[in-house]
């Protein structure tokens, strides 16, 4: 591995981007500590983005297991996922790098610009068993740098009850013409249509990409006649009071507790909110997006991958390696996915899941369908266009603009 300080270098522009992208919020629960490593002092540091998991959690205990069975200890420390990438940048700046680094997906594409990560190539994790879709998250220039611990993405939830009462049969719902008319049974019915988050955040951006790719549009044009198609949708909906106006401060939370209310038909959410949906006692059932003329729409992969940094003592990557294989190995994946409400990045784990609960089927076939959000070689310069989406939808919906007028400005400043 090449661990030179021309790589070491943090790059400005990715520092510009990871600033634009995210916030730092001080919410990290400790430091990994300050001074080079040794090449081997017995001790390795990880840092993960799961604060809410304690000493005694199922997800440390998988830690410390890996680390026993490389013959080292473990030093985790658990940041909140918005503080954690400024936290990798800063450690990289003072070439204090934890062994094991475990980011949200879209990190990777920036910390990979600012010369901080290592290969696969190099670092010899073998990643042949990842669905391609949800590896290409870690891909850039052709090499791959990690590999995911799991994947989570958007469908829809539907409440049973009320798609009953409004005399809707659920397979009647391919695509955007028939879950509109769903949505109108629903109102005529005296129930709600469908709630979702249109926040002015990466959040918004999040819940539109569905649509968004859903009608075919590209992340490179956000003003084309198919991006203008599925901002009109739903622009649409809100207008004849198929969604309600609180979408445009919504988060993916407020949503969900619209959806708890038992009023509305549908909610575009994600496998984080299936426990909360068991506990609400909910007839519901789950329904991948649909395309604009039918089939699943793909929608942006959420979930962590598992990458291993540069260190200035090339001594530490063999054992690194050894950690990272054991958090990502067949049974570590089913562990963590079940604990996390999380989907496998393998087939041969989403099987496993798939025979202890049949119920993740849609979720699984989202999931196989789903894109990472800086795929298509964007990289860094997705969070710059994400940014300008948000802006979009924010303004259409508001009113203060119209679809095609909004995106076409989005366009004007991403460029």
């Amino acid at each position: 591995m090449n661990s030179s300080s021309g790589k070491r270098r943090l790059k400005a522009a990715a520092v510009t981007v990871l600033a634009l992208a995210f916030s730092a919020t001080a919410c990290g629960s400790g430091s990994g500590g300050t001074g080079a490593k040794g090449a081997d002092d017995g001790t390795y540091t990880v840092w993960d983005p799961y604060p809410q998991f304690a000493k005694g959690s199922a997800w440390v205990k998988l830690l410390d297991s890996c680390g026993a069975k490389a013959g080292v200890k473990i030093k985790r420390t658990g940041f909140d996922t918005s503080d954690l990438p400024n936290k990798a940048l800063l450690a990289a700046q003072q070439d204090n790098s934890p062994d094991v680094l475990i980011v949200d997906n879209p990190v990777v594409s920036t910390l990979t610009e600012a010369g901080i990560l290592t290969t696969t190539d190099d670092n010899k994790l073998d990643t042949s068993g990842v669905d391609p879709n949800l590896l290409a998250a870690g891909q850039l220039g052709g090499k791959t740098y990690g590999t995911p611990i799991g994947a989570n993405t958007l469908a829809l939830y539907y409440n049973k009850k009320v798609l009953k009462d409004a005399g809707v049969d659920i397979t009647s719902v391919k695509d955007w013409p028939t879950l509109t008319a769903a949505l109108a049974k629903a109102k005529q019915a005296g129930k709600k249509g469908i709630t979702f988050s249109a926040i002015g955040t990466e959040e918004g951006s999040f819940q539109f990409l569905p649509w968004f790719w859903g009608a075919d549009a590209k992340l490179t044009e956000l003003d084309s006649p198919a991006a203008v198609s599925a901002l009109t949708l739903w622009k649409d909906w809100l207008g004849k009071g198929y969604a309600p106006n609180s979408v445009l401060n919504n988060t993916q939370t407020t949503s969900w507790q619209e959806f708890e209310t038992g009023d509305y038909a549908f909610a575009e959410n994600g496998t984080w909110q299936l426990a909360n949906a068991k506990k609400a006692g909910l007839d519901y059932g789950v329904l991948p997006i649909p395309g604009a003329d039918g089939g699943s729409a793909a929608a942006p992969t959420g979930g962590e991958f598992v990458t291993i940094p540069v260190q200035s003592s090339t001594g530490r990557y063999a054992t690194a390696q050894k950690l990272t294989a054991c958090l990502t190995s067949t049974q570590s994946l089913y562990d963590t996915d079940t604990t996390l409400s999380y989907i496998a990045p393998t087939a041969e784990v989403q099987g496993k899941q798939l025979a202890a609960d049949a119920e993740l089927k849609p979720w699984v076939d989202a999931v196989r369908a789903a894109k990472g959000r800086t795929g298509d070689g964007l990289g860094t310069k997705y969070p710059r266009i994400s940014e300008q989406m948000w802006k979009a939808v924010q303004s259409a919906l508001s009113g203060s603009k119209s679809p095609k007028d909004a995106l076409a400005a989005a366009q004007s400043s991403v460029k």
